[in-house]
């Protein structure tokens, strides 16, 4: 009488047997025609080759997404801080802004518009005058418009004494409106011995642009700028 051991290692030989039989002789040129048994191990086999390679592909991007954030950190933390800082001193900030645009609206009352020019050129005149000077050349030149004023140079030269010279120059800062001077050139005059000095310099003086100006400056930069329509 045969034991229980002996006929479960039978029945598992007979079973492992009967397995292998179904991988000889497999052609690989026809799967379809495989036995059950092989057909299960390769789907199977395949299945666990495309998740692993999906998981590597999914967890490879991931990964790059992740050093992309992490880059930004330093640069977002620093953005974070100024915009703290900001934030904090917002009350001072606004208090400077408001400071600033006072400032600057002093500046602008002290640029002319277009109409006050002349009345402009007429003060210049009449401070060399009241001070004794000669005006050999009193010359405009070409207005240049820069971005939000215009800019108007004056040729000058005068002749008189030292004293009177240097205090036209005073009156000249003194002016309600701005007026620089450039380009000082101080020399004996040529047609006086008696010490008599000739100053040549460039007065600049500016103004203001009003609306119209300013409008036309802006479609004319439109206009400039690469790609604008035409």
């Amino acid at each position: 009488m045969a034991t229980p051991s002996k006929s479960i290692n039978v029945d598992l030989n007979s079973v492992f047997e009967g397995a292998v039989s179904q991988f000889r002789s497999l052609n690989p040129n026809e799967p379809g025609q495989w036995p059950l048994l092989p057909k299960i191990i390769t789907w199977v086999a395949v299945g666990i080759v495309m998740v692993t390679l999906g998981w590597f592909m999914l967890l490879s991007a991931a990964h790059d997404d992740l050093d992309a954030e992490r880059a930004k950190e330093p640069a977002l933390k620093q953005d974070y801080r100024a915009k703290l800082g900001q934030a904090v001193n917002l009350a001072e900030l606004r208090k400077q802004k408001l400071q600033v645009e006072e400032y600057v609206t002093q500046l602008e009352k002290q640029l002319p518009g277009k109409a006050e020019m002349d009345a402009l050129l007429s003060d210049i005149n009449q401070a060399g005058l009241g001070r004794g000077l000669q005006f050999e050349l009193f010359r405009p030149g070409q207005v240049q418009v820069k971005d939000y004023y215009a800019e108007l140079p004056i040729s000058i030269r005068v002749s008189g004494r030292y004293h009177d010279i240097g205090a036209f120059a005073g009156d000249i800062a003194n002016l309600s409106r701005i007026v620089t001077l450039h380009n000082l050139n101080i020399s004996v005059s040529p047609r006086d011995t008696s010490g008599t000095l000739a100053m040549e310099a460039t007065a600049r003086t500016y103004r203001y642009l009003d609306s119209n100006e300013l409008d036309e400056i802006r479609k004319n930069s439109a206009k400039a700028k690469p790609g604008a329509k035409k």
